[in-house]
């Protein structure tokens, strides 16, 4: 009961601050050994809003230890619930700190990707990451440190959960594009692409970046250029379906 109410907190740390900007939220699922708050906004929504709604759960922590400290003094717990308490107050709190997708640390990890990298480029590196970090806190459980069933199953949870988001790592990457077609995403500033007018329009997406317009320009032989918007890049895509034309053909057509 006592780590169920601590995730519980953590949890409603995170609901309170996306609740507060607009989130849409399909509730709350709680384990034994942790929680999630299910929402499709990840990757779709502005940066600080996604910082921010991440470090609300771990910010519970230190509510929690405040209440600890003010019960400590009371007689309301006994002095070795409180401890208990304080002790798997900690472990929750440096556990989610670990930068392993989707933990908390792993996904302050995938902003400051997202802040340096192509979303897609950032999103396969916190996967690989995080899948690679696992295996080794495995082999470590196994082989060099004491081993602790929970552990075990808590690291080889969070292994299954990084094969199946690898899986799916291609809808996500639709999802933002998506996002982006239907004007729903935050532009703080313009980026310009330049590609070749042999490149197609995946090798234009794979270079997008989260709160940012990207202006593309068509080098053509002769080092000729011309300059397309990316909206009628993602329109010729999802609805004029030209997935193997290059872009060379597609400013012809829009032009």
């Amino acid at each position: 009961m006592i780590i169920l109410g601590i995730v519980l907190i953590h949890e409603l740390g995170h609901f309170m601050m996306a609740t507060a900007f607009s989130w849409r939220i399909r509730g709350i699922m709680l384990w034994v050994f942790g929680g999630v708050m299910d929402t499709d906004e990840h990757g779709t929504r502005p940066l600080h809003e996604e910082v921010l709604v991440t470090i609300a759960g771990p910010l519970q922590h230190l509510l929690i230890y405040m209440l600890l400290f003010f019960l400590s003094g009371s007689h309301l717990l006994s002095s070795s619930l409180v401890e208990m308490a304080f002790f798997y107050n900690t472990v929750i709190l440096l556990f989610n700190l670990v930068p392993i997708w989707p933990l908390d640390g792993g996904k302050l990890l995938f902003l400051i990707f997202s802040k340096l990298f192509p979303y897609r480029k950032a999103y396969h590196s916190i996967l690989l990451f995080s899948l690679c970090l696992n295996i080794l806190f495995i082999i470590l459980l196994l082989l060099a440190v004491p081993f602790t069933l929970s552990a075990f199953v808590l690291f080889s949870f969070l292994a299954v959960e990084n094969r199946k988001n690898w899986k799916e790592r291609f809808y996500v990457f639709m999802r933002f594009l998506l996002r982006r077609y239907n004007g729903t995403t935050n532009i703080k500033r313009v980026h310009p692409i330049e590609v070749s007018c042999h490149s197609v329009l995946m090798d234009v997406f794979n270079r997008f970046q989260r709160d940012k317009k990207h202006t593309i320009y068509v080098t053509f032989p002769g080092n000729t250029r011309q300059s397309i918007d990316e909206m009628d890049c993602l329109h010729s895509y999802f609805h004029g379906r030209h997935y193997n034309k290059s872009l060379g053909e597609i400013v012809h057509y829009v032009s």
